[in-house]
């Protein structure tokens, strides 16, 4: 079954297109990502901006177009933290169903299967214990399962939009607002790190946009290929946010080809990784270039 699988985030949207077989992605035909900022000022006036909507209806127009092209048979757009935090989410949907492309809003609890389902989709069913870890714009899903199952999952208010817009007046970044941060970040997160710190973990698979960016600067440049399955360590981690908070934006963009949209959030991201992996006590991270699209491109398939 050909289908067409959108995420809506807070900070990016993805659009893929995929054939999917017995609950397996056989085959990508279209795989996109644009910066669109849809949760901006969500934080502060719970409602989304004109702007970011106007943005929004750009995005999905091209999209729209894509998906024309490709003829699926089904059709369904997710939308994350930033949707379900304001008021007109009404807006949102409005400018789906004006362009064909059918939108929900996903549970916290139910984006962390879907994101593991889509994390682990092209791994072989085994008794690992694996803990996906998804930074986005507006919350952070942690969710540990093997052979394909959830056992503990959990969607925390504290994503890279969010906390950069709410905490950061200024980059470079002082010491005092990093140190605010990260305390507010341990605190934040301590309740499922500890709960998932009894568990055995084999492996910590981070998807989004935060560690594909990171390992494309490692790498340098992105690629799919090169970028799924990078391996970046805790110390690495630690490094570059410190890195990164002594940096302008415009550094970021000019130094290390971060895009615009990336740039302005990527330390907070970064301070999320590092700490929670500082919390799990694990060495490093795999970076996964796939998510909630994926999980959503199996969960369409099996309506």
């Amino acid at each position: 079954m050909k289908v067409a699988a959108l995420d809506l985030g807070t900070n990016s949207f993805l659009c893929l297109v995929a054939e999917v077989e017995a609950g397996q992605i056989t085959q990508i035909y279209e795989d996109q990502m644009e910066v669109v900022r849809l949760g901006q000022d969500v934080n502060r006036t719970k409602k989304l901006h004109p702007e970011a909507l106007e943005r929004a209806r750009a995005c999905l127009e091209r999209f729209s177009k894509i998906i024309r092209q490709h003829k699926p048979e089904r059709i369904l757009a997710m939308a994350t933290s930033a949707a379900r935090d304001v008021s007109n989410a009404s807006e949102l949907f409005a400018i789906g169903h004006d362009l064909g492309i059918p939108i929900e809003i996903i549970p916290g609890g139910q984006e962390a299967e879907i994101t593991f389902k889509g994390a682990t989709s092209q791994i072989s069913k085994d008794q690992k214990n694996r803990v996906v870890i998804d930074v986005g714009g507006g919350s952070t899903e942690y969710i540990l399962g093997s052979d394909h199952q959830v056992k503990i999952s959990e969607s925390v208010n504290i994503g890279c939009v969010r906390l950069t817009e709410e905490m950061i007046s200024d980059q470079p970044t002082s010491f005092q607002e990093m140190k605010i941060l990260e305390q507010r970040i341990d605190e934040k997160i301590r309740k499922i790190t500890s709960q998932i710190q009894g568990m055995s973990i084999h492996e910590v698979i981070a998807v989004a946009g935060t560690p594909s960016a990171l390992a494309a600067i490692e790498l340098g440049g992105f690629s799919v290929e090169k970028v799924d399955g990078h391996r970046i360590s805790t110390q690495r981690l630690r490094d570059w946010t410190l890195r990164l908070a002594a940096m302008s934006v415009a550094e970021k963009i000019k130094d290390l080809k971060m895009e615009q949209g990336r740039a302005d959030v990527i330390l907070v991201g970064a301070l999320i990784l590092w700490r929670s992996l500082e919390a799990l006590h694990c060495k490093e991270l795999i970076v996964s270039t796939k998510g909630v699209r994926f999980g959503v491109a199996l969960e369409l398939a099996e309506r």
